[in-house]
């Protein structure tokens, strides 16, 4: 079968191209920049941006399927700079389908489409939490609209699930962990709010498994169609275990400090003025809707992915983290 994963270079887009190809499928990945890594499985590689309708028609000739990974993530930027890959993005792969006549379309969105503040969500699942309201951060505003998009298009012609993946790490991972240690060996790292609040977090190869599972199930029928999931490990553990898990596996210092989610928010309503205000490059350290992210209570059921497509993760946390240590001692001798 001949497949399109958008974002086939980034941390999450070379899993899938990398499962997809070793269950004998021919892929093709669209993305901004050639990635080396591709080129070694053999994976055909169009470049381009997802905001270009065009472009995206182009790559989704002969296509029996789309993994829609790619999108612009993060906690800060202009609304223009998520909304033309998240929304016009989505809307461009959505119309290749329908032109090419692809019928599945697996699309990778965020639990982030439901964050209301600090509102916990303990155990809940697609069917009872709601999206959020009045977000802080295009990101989460920018998915939500592409998620609704997704799920509003699956019919008889195509048909779409959504895949919500909690906080993705392991091995190959080149953001959140790296980010971590480098602040962890500066001193800069703070447990907001004490580091206390359960979270969920997904194995990288756990979040992938999620995709081919619900792909496998997309058909004619499949209770799945038209719907969104939650994915994680289902281990949730207090965010300070899991970070501190984290850089212990790699020989980054631990942290113990904390911040007040109070002064953290404020800190953080601080820094979105200045960065607004000045021209400081980056993004800020801290905005006001990671520091409501970091102190909230976040952990989901997994019972309607298993019940709907089987999803169950086969890598535990402590086998995820087992994992990454050798590989990184393998690449940080």
């Amino acid at each position: 079968m001949k497949i399109l994963v958008t974002g086939g270079g980034g941390f999450l887009g070379l899993a899938l191209c990398r499962g997809l190809v070793e269950f004998g499928h021919e892929v093709t990945s669209f993305q901004r920049n050639r990635s080396a890594e591709l080129d070694a499985l053999g994976v055909r590689q169009v470049l381009g941006d997802l905001a270009d309708g065009e472009a995206v028609m182009q790559a989704g000739a002969g296509q029996d399927a789309v993994f829609h990974n790619a999108a612009k993530a993060g906690a800060w930027g202009s609304y223009e700079s998520y909304h033309r890959p998240n929304v016009i993005g989505t809307e461009n792969v959505i119309a290749a389908c329908r032109f090419h006549g692809i019928g599945r379309l697996v699309y990778t969105s965020t639990p982030s489409v439901t964050h209301r503040a600090t509102n916990p969500v303990e155990g809940g699942t697609a069917e009872t939490v709601p999206y959020g309201e009045h977000f802080k951060a295009p990101y989460a505003t920018t998915k939500t609209i592409a998620e609704k998009a997704v799920r509003a298009a699956s019919d008889s012609n195509l048909l779409t699930v959504s895949l919500r993946p909690r906080l993705i790490w392991g091995v190959g991972d080149n953001q959140l962990l790296p980010r971590l240690v480098e602040r962890a060996k500066a001193g800069r790292l703070r447990l907001v709010g004490g580091g206390h609040n359960r979270i969920d977090t997904t194995y990288i190869d756990n979040a992938a498994q999620a995709h081919f599972d619900a792909f496998a199930a997309l058909q004619p029928g499949a209770p799945c169609a038209g719907k969104a999931y939650f994915i994680s490990n289902g281990e949730p553990k207090p965010a300070r275990e899991i970070v501190n898990s984290l850089l212990q596996a790699v020989g980054a210092p631990t942290v113990d400090k904390a911040l007040p989610f109070a002064a953290a928010y404020a800190i953080g309503a601080v820094c979105e003025a200045a960065w607004h205000a000045l021209p400081l490059k980056g993004e800020p350290p801290l905005t006001r809707f990671l520091a409501e992210q970091l102190s909230t209570t976040h952990w989901y059921d997994m019972a309607p992915a298993t019940r709907d497509f089987g999803y169950r993760p086969r890598v535990s946390i402590a086998e995820g983290l087992r994992r990454l240590g050798e590989d990184w001692t393998r690449r940080h001798p």
